[in-house]
């Protein structure tokens, strides 16, 4: 198999995730729960997770990384926990349901909503947002790279137009953590939302939230800690705000495994790699005939993502015969981003999404540059 549907699940991971998985299914216990050395071992585990997690995205502290089961809930919680009614909010049509369907119901609670259109670039730029600022605007939230089309945005200029204004700053990082740089610090970010089982190369089930000091969120469940047994409340200092119930020490542990291969092999490096196989893959199939490229391309860092589509054919029925012809597994349809695909006129269509890894080759490249040649030709 060829596998390019990464911006989905990385399927490859690091040597040392399944084993870190494993050793802990075995041997660690309830994080916080106990005084003994299977819970003891299990807590200090999670915490150094949280302080290689701190490090990669420059965060305010490993306390203030609050453990979730991916992106999806730690947005809700971003999102419901700190928007409420009359709040106004800026967002853009690049997101994904993860975003929009929560945003969707705040506005029935009483929130405003405004949502950024591409340009004729297929950009969305910082002073859009700025412009769309009104009195009344609390938040912005957005993505940091589509997951149609791997297009970018600049949370630096985003970010300070937020932290000029007085606004919170949440941030969707499932297509760029691990992939891209990120600093929350210097992009203002106040509340950053991450996946492990993409670019992190982590377990599926694995994620979390990144928050800056002093933010005022409202936890989205609420339960056992293991302190503070006998309040009403949850308590309300991070990450115990946000962590109701026992924490996935097992996929952590395999994300642990992940972060230490991150950070010995270095963001740069394996972006490089990245950046390359993309790079190689969109100029190869971009001058096909009967072929439409999405996205734009000029950017110096966007996701390894090129989604594309061959003449008027369904982009399921050649995702399908990607497979069974080429063995070249691949994403089609809507991609859980319908905004997305009303802008680039692809509702009915679809696209057929190209994802890669720094475990992927130049030879498997090659291969699907050309089996997009062949069906392109027939």
């Amino acid at each position: 198999m060829i596998y390019f549907d990464n911006a989905a699940t990385t399927l490859k991971k690091p040597d040392g995730v399944a084993q870190a998985v494993s050793d802990a299914i075995m041997n660690l216990g309830n994080a916080g729960r106990g005084a003994y050395d299977a819970s003891l071992h299990s807590m200090r585990m999670a915490y150094e997770t949280r302080e290689l997690l701190n490090e990669l995205f420059n965060g305010e502290g490993p306390e203030q990384i609050a453990f979730m089961s991916n992106a999806t809930e730690a947005l809700n919680t971003a999102i419901n926990g700190m928007i409420q009614p009359g709040d106004h909010v800026v967002t853009t049509v690049m997101e994904h349901n993860s975003v929009l369907r929560p945003l969707y119901l705040k506005e029935q609670t009483g929130v405003a909503l405004t949502v950024l259109p591409l340009d004729e670039n297929g950009l969305i730029s910082s002073e859009a947002f700025e412009e769309a600022i009104r009195p009344d605007t609390e938040a912005v939230v957005c993505t940091h790279a589509s997951n149609v089309t791997g297009t970018a945005l600049n949370l630096y200029r985003i970010g300070e137009a937020c932290k000029r204004h007085g606004l919170h700053f949440i941030v969707d990082a499932s297509q760029s953590a691990g992939i891209l740089p990120i600093d929350m610090q210097a992009m203002n970010i106040d509340a950053l939302c991450f996946t492990g089982h993409k670019g992190l190369f982590g377990p599926q089930g694995t994620g979390g939230i990144c928050l800056r000091k002093g933010t005022t969120i409202r936890p989205l469940k609420v339960g056992g800690s293991g302190i503070h047994s006998f309040d009403k409340e949850q308590p309300q200092f991070m990450p115990e705000l946000l962590e109701a119930g026992t924490i996935n020490a097992h996929g952590i542990a395999g994300l642990n495994a992940s972060l230490k291969y991150l950070k010995k092999e270095g963001l740069e490096k394996l972006y490089t790699k990245e950046a390359l196989l993309t790079k190689t893959f969109y100029e190869g199939v971009r001058r096909i005939e009967g072929v439409r490229v999405y996205g734009n391309f000029d950017q110096e860092k966007r996701a390894p993502v090129v989604s594309l589509n061959i003449w008027d054919e369904d982009a399921g029925k050649v995702s399908e015969i990607l497979w069974e012809d080429y063995g070249i597994a691949t994403r089609a349809g809507a991609h859980c981003a319908p905004l997305m695909h009303e802008a680039l006129g692809t509702t009915e269509q679809g696209v057929v999404r190209f994802s890669f890894s720094s475990f992927n080759t130049i030879e498997e490249i090659k291969q699907g540059i050309e089996a997009i040649r062949e069906l392109a030709s027939e």
